[in-house]
């Protein structure tokens, strides 16, 4: 996913890519044999240069997006979340489209040009292509747009490698879920004391012995049918439909996070019930505010660190054991 990252251009506006095509045509001037030919020499320069340039720039848009292969689905999924995957396809269809109508708006009047019979019908047949193109080209502003948009928010994502074993920390939020991952990971996700406190997925990697895990800290998950959450709350979904080999869910006892303990067992058993066959770890985190908790799970802060080694040994050890089943199910 990096690659295509850096691959992304800014995408200028319609009218920045007229701009910029019609200044450098401007300067064009090809010397002929006499000045007929000359003038002929000098608009055909014009108009190729102003459709090449435009066209290998539309065209160089559409080729950095990634494409969006049904194999990858996590990330398809991802990018349909945030913004749209039919409407990045159609604007990037439009911007295909108009780089073709560009090149056989090009390939006429250059025809229409070399066959000009007069100093006018050069100047007119000039000035013709010059409104059409221009033309075409503002006929995709909305597209170029929406793709720069697209870019923006592309470029934001993580780098998340679906091969790549994951565990998935969930939780309802401010239950301490980014601080979690930032102790057993490289990840530094922002932390702050408000709802939806982690405004997208945030990926660290954690090595145990061989072995590289990618660690996803998911956005705050609210106990709602899926078709009621927002785009953040479905990135969530989307980490632990695709991504999850184990899940770690994380309660917060002391309900500092502004949520009951009812309301929290309540999510776990949705959650659950939303992904069966997926191993599940349950840690009551804050201990360092000395609650009760239950005698059941592992208990752990996250601020201190306190039980978080024990709780990556336990992480490990079930890994280890469900790639001995995986082995153990494949053919002999």
């Amino acid at each position: 996913m990096t690659d295509w990252k850096r691959r992304i251009p800014t995408i200028m506006t319609s009218q920045e890519l007229l701009d910029r095509a019609f200044a450098r045509a401007s300067r064009a001037e090809v010397p002929g044999s006499v000045p007929f030919d000359s003038v002929k020499k000098t608009n055909l320069a014009k108009i190729n240069g102003i459709s090449d340039m435009t066209v290998t720039t539309l065209l160089k848009y559409v080729r950095a997006f990634p494409r969006m292969e049904k194999e990858d689905e996590f990330f398809s999924q991802l990018v349909d979340v945030i913004i749209g995957l039919d409407d990045l396809k159609k604007a990037l269809a439009s911007i295909s489209w108009c780089a073709e109508k560009a090149s056989h708006l090009q390939r006429m009047y250059s025809r229409r040009v070399r066959k000009a019979p007069s100093i006018d019908a050069v100047a007119r047949s000039t000035r013709e292509f010059y409104g059409r193109f221009s033309s075409i080209i503002m006929r995709i502003d909305k597209d170029l747009l929406f793709a720069q948009k697209a870019r923006d928010a592309l470029k934001r994502l993580p780098s998340i490698d679906p091969e790549v074993p994951t565990i998935v920390i969930a939780g309802y939020p401010n239950v301490g879920k980014s601080q979690l991952t930032e102790r057993i990971s490289t990840a530094k996700p922002a932390v702050a004391p408000y709802p939806f406190t982690t405004k997208g997925i945030q990926v660290g990697h954690l090595t145990l012995g061989w072995y590289t895990y990618q660690v996803v800290d998911t956005p705050g998950l609210l106990d709602r049918e899926l078709e009621e959450r927002n785009a953040i709350e479905l990135q969530a979904i989307l980490a632990l439909r695709y991504l999850a080999d184990l899940i770690i869910f994380v309660f917060d006892p002391s309900e500092t996070c502004g949520y009951t303990m009812e309301r929290q067992e309540a999510l776990l058993r949705s959650v659950r019930a939303s992904f069966p066959g997926i191993p599940f770890v349950e840690v009551e985190n804050k201990a360092d505010l000395e609650w009760g908790g239950t005698d059941t799970r592992h208990k752990i802060s996250a601020s201190t660190g306190e039980g978080v080694q024990e709780l990556v040994d336990l992480v490990e050890s079930m890994l280890k054991d469900e790639r001995i089943d995986r082995m153990d199910e494949l053919p002999q």
